[in-house]
């Protein structure tokens, strides 16, 4: 498998930090291991064991989502 593109999209900046649209890219390794890239003035790039991870984080109970950019 090839390594699948997203992007993590928050409807609502439950904790006023990060705003809203599109707040993070991301890519999928065939491994099922995630990087993400924020995108801020102050920006970090994490690394995380699965994108179930990245959601459990930053999902804030379906308030930002991931979309698939590679199908």
């Amino acid at each position: 498998m090839n390594p699948k593109r997203f992007r993590v999209v928050r409807d609502e900046d439950v904790t006023g930090v990060s705003g809203v649209g599109v707040v993070a890219y991301g890519v999928m390794f065939a491994d099922g291991r995630v990087t993400t890239c924020w995108n801020a003035t102050i920006s970090q790039i994490c690394v995380w064991r699965s994108i179930q991870e990245v959601e459990a984080v930053h999902g804030h109970n379906g308030k930002t989502r991931v979309e698939w950019i590679d199908q």
